[in-house]
């Protein structure tokens, strides 16, 4: 392998990587230093890849990189780069063997209008929105409609909070083990967890064989699901707060102030999974034990050609400098 010298050269022993990336259709995307990657393992068995170099939002605006802040723009530019290498990644698989699917209306006239480029732009923009839209309403609106109901026993806050926090916590769980079990998200989960296993074995300082990366954990402190659990627990911490000191009785209105306060929840939480990326004391273990035992529902163990695609993806974003990409 071309990288194979680079990274036996990295550090051994608490060297933590900023590389990592996300689980596709058939294919990882991994994001190092200035680099992104996109490999797929085609229908044929051949690799499909696509590179590009990374553009920071906040290179151009530095006020976007500042603590706090930075947490919400990375989460969104995060989707955007995850759903369009995910259309990348699907282009490989149409829903029926040996058919291709012929574009909507809707489609052609978005591509005669605005181009092929601006049109796939704009089904990122729609698909990240819908997302977020998604995860609010699963996440933040049903269980405040759910949390309600106690109202019809209870006038107490305290009740009320922890009535929504427990149903926070079981949509999220459950949601979790349910998409697990489809069949075509279990590979795709297969492919998380090679994604994970390939970064353990880099920051070992292994080299990166196929028989290295297969004897390395799954779970990884770093990962987007820890990150989405952090999310929900600091909300249930903040609202709790905000909610005793602040009574709200209305459904909407506690929905409205969840809202509100969801960029601060992200924030925060970003910068919790950044310091717990850089500690591995029994504090920080205690902290992160939820999302790694939550990773039992998103990550599985991959075959070899997954581990394949993990160490090509990850080889084509390394930095040339040793160390450039420490955590």
């Amino acid at each position: 392998m071309q990288n194979k010298e680079k990274t036996c050269a990295c550090p051994s022993g608490g060297f933590k990587t900023m590389c990592g990336g996300q689980a596709l259709i058939e294919g990882i995307m991994m994001r190092g230093p200035k680099k992104q990657a996109v490999v797929v393992r085609k229908p044929d068995g051949t690799l499909a890849i696509r590179e590009s170099q990374l553009r920071f939002i906040k290179d151009r605006f530095p006020v976007l990189g500042l603590p706090l802040i930075r947490g919400v723009v990375t989460f969104v530019a995060s989707m955007v780069e995850g759903v369009r290498a995910l259309m990348y990644s699907a282009e490989f698989f149409p829903e029926e063997e040996g058919e291709t699917e012929e574009p909507s209306r809707f489609e052609a006239w978005l591509e005669r209008t605005l181009g092929s480029d601006r049109a796939a732009s704009f089904f990122v923009t729609v698909s990240v929105i819908l997302g977020i839209g998604m995860s609010i309403g699963l996440f933040f609106l049903l269980p405040t409609l759910l949390g309600s109901v106690v109202t019809l026993f209870t006038d107490s806050m305290v009740v009320r909070n922890v009535a929504e926090s427990l149903m926070k916590l079981a949509i999220f769980v459950g949601y979790l083990a349910l998409c697990s079990r489809m069949k075509d998200i279990h590979r795709v989960f297969q492919y998380h967890g090679a994604e994970h296993k390939t970064i353990f074995c880099y920051e070992a300082g292994l080299p990166l064989t196929v028989e290295n990366v297969r004897k390395q954990p799954r779970h990884h402190p770093r990962c987007g699901t820890s990150f989405l659990f952090m999310v929900i627990a600091i909300s249930i911490l903040v609202s709790t707060v905000v909610f005793g000191i602040w009574p709200v009785h209305n459904a909407l209105w506690r929905f409205v102030a969840h809202l509100l306060m969801l960029p601060i929840i992200v924030g925060v939480s970003y910068e919790f999974n950044r310091w717990a990326g850089r500690h591995d004391g029994p504090v920080t273990k205690l902290l992160t034990a939820p999302g790694l035992w939550l990773q039992n529902f998103t990550t599985f163990e991959p075959d070899d050609a997954m581990i394949e695609v993990g160490i090509k993806a990850l080889e084509l974003v390394l930095p040339e400098v040793k160390g450039e990409d420490a955590w």
